[in-house]
């Protein structure tokens, strides 16, 4: 009985989300009102609210802006001449942490869509962060079994623990696409322990993932007080100065990097479990992130080459394009 009633609840729970998606689309697709929805589904009017308000919470409706903004576009052509980009985008600034980073991940998403779309296999490799996992909430489904999904790092704790949701696996299943995640501690207990996870044969296959890679999605970290990495436990008080006194300004997949968009050599990086973006030479190496912690990171990745793509907000934009520019003015050094 008790697996009758079940079954009885999944198909109800089905027939709803169908007449919800059949209400949102004569709503904002065929531009009906809620009284001609009632009419056609012959439910009531409040019924028919309902049921697009439930289309929406279930995020069966996605919102798409197809209206080109000017200032935007100008800003992600200025970035992409001054830094070379293979890849540029701008999006509104929001007001307020959590609106600019649904601005983010749904530009990405798109992005990303985009390349899974093509009917040729890809290789798309990932590191993970509270941006890059925004970026799969957003990912709508789609058949993609072609293409090669892999991690950049690992994303448990040093004792196992699982930290955070890896991105690469919620976009695989809601893709179908290969996957490849690295279900190891980002930062090993010791420098031997990094040494016997890389020979294995699961660590080389992501390593040859990495030089196959035709792009990366990369969220980009500061290296400072309330970091990524140390606010999420992954790296403690002392480990976080040590990054700090060696000019760390910021970190892609937890590998840290100066002002130059060189790799940080310390005791700690010989323990990270992670592949360097840098050695995907071939591949559009697209930084996801925005705002002021993150501008010294971002500086130095994109005038590196660190970075060769770019999705931020039209604030970041304007103070990269700024501090650039006051770069460029600045007079040549004396000869001696």
């Amino acid at each position: 009985m008790d697996d009758d009633a079940s079954r009885r609840r999944l198909r109800l729970s089905r027939e709803r989300l169908d007449q919800a998606a059949r209400a949102a689309w004569l709503y904002y697709i065929a531009g009906r009102t809620q009284d001609e929805i009632a009419a056609q589904l012959q439910v009531s009017r409040q019924t028919a609210q309902r049921l697009v308000a439930l289309a929406v919470a279930e995020k069966l409706i996605k919102f798409r802006f197809d209206h080109p903004l000017g200032a935007c576009l100008a800003k992600a052509e200025r970035l992409s001449a001054r830094y070379r980009l293979a890849y540029c985008e701008v999006v509104p600034a929001a007001d307020g942490e959590e609106g600019g980073l649904s601005g983010l991940a749904i530009a990405a998403a798109q992005s990303l869509e985009t390349w899974l779309a093509q009917p040729a296999p890809v290789t798309i490799g990932f590191s993970t962060g509270s941006t890059l996992r925004a970026v799969a909430a957003e990912i709508s489904p789609l058949a993609a079994p072609q293409h090669t999904l892999f991690s950049l790092c690992g994303t448990l704790g040093h004792d196992g623990r699982a930290m955070a949701a890896d991105p690469v696996m919620r976009i695989a299943e809601r893709t179908g696409a290969q996957c490849f995640p690295m279900t190891l501690p980002l930062v090993a207990g010791a420098a031997e322990e990094k040494a016997l996870a890389e020979r294995q044969r699961a660590y080389q296959t992501l390593q040859s993932l990495t030089r196959q890679a035709r792009c990366l999605f990369l969220g980009v970290g500061h290296i400072g007080w309330r970091a990524p990495l140390h606010q999420s436990g992954f790296i403690t008080d002392a480990e976080l100065a040590e990054l700090m006194e060696a000019g760390a300004v910021g970190e892609i997949a937890g590998c840290a990097f100066d002002a130059r968009g060189r790799r940080v050599v310390t005791p700690l990086a010989a323990r990270i479990t992670a592949l360097w973006a840098g050695d995907s030479a071939q591949a559009i190496r697209i930084g996801v992130a925005a705002g002021a912690k993150k501008l010294a990171a971002l500086k130095a990745a994109l005038a590196s080459g660190l970075l060769n793509g770019l999705i931020t907000d039209e604030e970041t934009a304007a103070t990269l394009l700024e501090a650039s520019s006051s770069l460029d003015r600045r007079p040549p050094p004396r000869r001696r």
